[in-house]
C-alpha cells in the first residue's frame, strides 16, 4: 500500500499551480478565485482544510457583537484555514491581530479573507498567513458581521465547502473538493516529481522540445 500523502508532505512538496494542473486533468477547470486575494503577511505555501464563515455589511448597531465570529474561532481545529467570504467588501477590516492569535491558538494555519484586514505588522510578527483583497483601518464592529458559519460559501466564482482542501501561495488560491481530493493530490504529487526530473534534465542541457516529448509535461 502506498504511503498516504499527509498535509505535512503537501506543504513540503506541493503548491497552488501544480494542484490547479491536477484539477484541470480531472475536468475541474475553475477552482481558483479570479479575484485579487494576495498574501499580506507571510509568503509561504498555505495548506489546510476550510473552516467557512459568511459575512455581511451592516449599517446599524449590532445587538450581538461578534457572536458567530467568536463561535467560529472557538471551533477552530488543527490544520483549519479560516475562509471569510464577504463578497469582496472593503467596508471594514473583518480580520486582524486578535483574530489571528485566537485562530492560531486553536490550530488554524491561516486565513483567506474576501475583503479587508488590518494589523498587518502585528500579524507578521506571529508568522500567521493572511490572504485578503487589501487593508482597512476600520474595525468590523457595527460594520460587518458573520451571518452563517460552516456552510458552503463562494469567492470569485469558486465554492469553498467545510473540510475542502485549500492551497494558497504567491501565485493564487486553489480549492480541492473533498470528493476528488485523493485523485487530485495523487496526480499533483506525481506531476511535481516529474517536473523535478524535467528541471534536472533541462539544466543538464536537454532541449525543451525533447523534454516535453520525453516526459509529456512542461
Amino acid at each position: 500500500m502506498a504511503e498516504p500523502i499527509t498535509l505535512g508532505m503537501m506543504r513540503e512538496s506541493l503548491y497552488a499551480a501544480v494542484v490547479a494542473d491536477a484539477l484541470d486533468s480531472v475536468g475541474l477547470r475553475n477552482q481558483s478565485p479570479r479575484v485579487p486575494l494576495r498574501p499580506l503577511t507571510v509568503e509561504k505555501t498555505l495548506v489546510g482544510r476550510c473552516r467557512t464563515t459568511l459575512w455581511a455589511d451592516m449599517y446599524h448597531p449590532d445587538p450581538h457583537p461578534y457572536a458567530l465570529e467568536l463561535q467560529a474561532l472557538d471551533a477552530c481545529q488543527p490544520d483549519d484555514v479560516m475562509i471569510c467570504a464577504a463578497g469582496g467588501s472593503m467596508h471594514s477590516a473583518l480580520w486582524g491581530e486578535l483574530l489571528s492569535t485566537a485562530a492560531r491558538n486553536g490550530g488554524c494555519v491561516g486565513a483567506i479573507v474576501d475583503g479587508a484586514t488590518r494589523d498587518i505588522a502585528k500579524i507578521r510578527e506571529i508568522d500567521f498567513p493572511v490572504y485578503a483583497r487589501g487593508t482597512s483601518v476600520y474595525d468590523s464592529l457595527h460594520r460587518q458581521r458573520v451571518i452563517d458559519l460552516d456552510v458552503t460559501v463562494e469567492i470569485g466564482g469558486v465554492k469553498f465547502a467545510p473540510g475542502d482542501l485549500v492551497f494558497a501561495d504567491i501565485d493564487g488560491i486553489v480549492c480541492v473538493p473533498k470528493e476528488v481530493e485523493d485523485e487530485v493530490i495523487s496526480r499533483a504529487w506525481a506531476k511535481v516529481h516529474t517536473e523535478n526530473a524535467i528541471r534536472d534534465s533541462i539544466r543538464g542541457g536537454m532541449k525543451a522540445t525533447t523534454a516535453f516529448e520525453t516526459y509529456g509535461v512542461l
